[in-house]
């Protein structure tokens, strides 16, 4: 039972925190192309656009020489709370943040996720560079590029330095990235791939020294998705030759493909770019979720260039996506509200082997919902 002053004290900061009556909901910045991105800048948050993440996934080798596969996230989400309320408890922006491990020693993802308002120093995503952190989880860039990430859960704890090999990735038309036939169905995105990982990994109170290497996406939105859409099949892929490999497709109520993008870039830093018609994610084998019941297309063929659904024509690639394990189902149904694999894979070339990266499958269990 409160007492009175503490029920007093809620209801005061109830109000606080509420939106007035009658207040208009936030206007919402526009994606649009033709918007040069400006890095390092742009690494920053972007709070007037509805929602933002941060995405870095990778490869770890340890002593023993078995590899293990990781992925930290932060996602910045505006509300439409009233940004005019002048109470540090109104809830403008949230945070929310994910990692997770993947080893086939373990069988299946070790994964943790964390959500707050925005404020009081604990939770934030800055402007102008990226510096995001949730508690005593944070990632930071630093004046020379270099990124340091800090993860801490109750399985394991991560402490890495990224360090960039390579110029950022400007996604689709210099950072202009459809997702749609619609031209609002976009988002700004940049990707930062062959970045060199070093640093320490603890599990059951065990330190060991890491490397490796990993993929930083960064992208921002408003408006991305088709009214029919429900989900995404998503990859970026180091290769072993310097190259990096990002491609997607968005797909509807039926399976079918609304849209897709891939985009090469060979070790000399020659960008080739994939549209709609020449990308092609071909499920090879399924696996079913013992705990939701959601069948992933954890094993795909993935077409690129001429003719890519026939994986024929001239320039066309045949990249195969071979799991780490099979159990890469993260349930953030307590953060996000939503259950999505996300997976560490090899990835071989027309047959032989190429690199290995991370293979993104959304809305297999329901509609992904932002």
């Amino acid at each position: 039972m409160l007492s009175g002053f503490r029920r007093g004290l809620l209801c005061a900061l109830l109000l606080l925190s509420s939106p007035p009556q009658f207040a208009a909901p936030p206007h919402f910045a526009q994606v649009t192309p033709g918007h040069p991105l400006t890095l390092p800048q742009d690494s920053g948050a972007h709070p007037d656009f509805r929602t933002e993440w941060w995405y870095v996934t990778g490869w770890l080798n340890t002593p023993d020489g078995k590899p293990i596969g990781f992925q930290i996230t932060f996602f910045r989400s505006a509300t439409e709370h009233d940004r005019a309320n002048p109470s540090a408890f109104a809830p403008t922006q949230l945070i929310i943040a994910h990692a997770a491990l993947s080893d086939p020693g373990v069988g299946k993802l070790l994964h943790a996720q964390k959500s707050a308002r925005a404020g009081f120093g604990l939770a934030y995503a800055k402007e102008g560079n990226t510096d995001v952190a949730l508690d005593d989880w944070r990632l930071l860039r630093g004046a020379d590029g270099r990124y340091q990430a800090s993860i801490a859960t109750g399985e394991f704890t991560l402490q890495l330095s990224l360090t960039p090999g390579q110029p950022p990735l400007l996604q689709g038309d210099q950072g202009y990235s459809r997702k749609g036939p619609q031209a609002a169905q976009a988002s700004y995105y940049y990707s930062e791939p062959q970045l060199q990982v070093s640093g320490k990994l603890t599990r059951a109170g065990r330190e060991q020294d890491v490397s490796g290497n990993a993929w930083l996406d960064h992208e921002w939105s408003t408006s991305v998705l088709d009214a029919d859409a429900t989900g995404w099949d998503w990859l970026g892929a180091n290769l072993d030759d310097g190259s990096a490999l990002m491609a997607f497709q968005i797909r509807n109520r039926s399976g079918d493909k609304i849209w897709a993008h891939a985009a090469l870039r060979d070790a000399s830093g020659k960008v080739t770019q994939f549209p709609p018609e020449q990308v092609s994610f071909q499920p090879e084998r399924h696996w079913r979720s013992p705990r939701t019941d959601a069948s992933y297309p954890v094993q795909q063929a993935l077409h690129t260039g001429v003719n890519a659904g026939s994986g024929t024509g001239a320039g066309a690639i045949v990249w195969s996506l071979v799991p780490l394990q099979d159990d890469q189902e993260l349930d953030s149904r307590l953060s996000t509200g939503s259950v999505y694999w996300e997976g560490a894979v090899t990835v071989n070339r027309d047959g032989r082997r190429a690199g290995h990266g991370y293979l993104e499958l959304t809305g297999y269990l329901k509609a992904l919902k932002f």
